[in-house]
């Protein structure tokens, strides 16, 4: 059954910008497995996150830290949900996410299914 679906669309470019700008929000946003990732991968897992959250009713108090986006070969990418995300999810009887991320001409893309 599916229980939640979302999706989100970011400027690799103005996001890219915006890291330069406030260097703080990589620590903020992306765990340590994802930081050292180039700006193209860190809009990709952003937009990722945000499509999770959406997939999720987008409660307040989730945190970012909670969602690590990880790229497996051969596969498609997993988010794998810890704290605030896993007890959300919980909450709503989900079991497992689809992931799908792209990224082309200047556009990060991710949708998420959530599965219960």
């Amino acid at each position: 059954m599916i229980v939640g679906v979302g999706i989100d669309v970011v400027d690799v470019a103005r996001f890219a910008a915006t890291l330069e700008r406030v260097p703080g929000l990589v620590v903020r946003l992306f765990t340590p497995a994802e930081r050292g990732l180039p700006p193209v991968s860190l809009a990709a897992r952003f937009a990722a996150k945000e499509a999770v959250a959406k997939a999720l009713g987008a409660p307040a108090g989730l945190s970012w830290q909670d969602a690590t986006v990880r790229r497996v070969a051969g596969a498609q990418p997993v988010v794998e949900m810890t704290g605030t995300v896993a007890a959300r999810a919980a909450e709503l009887g989900v079991t497992r996410l689809h992931l799908s991320i792209s990224h082309d001409a200047g556009i990060a893309s991710a949708m998420v299914v959530a599965e219960g």
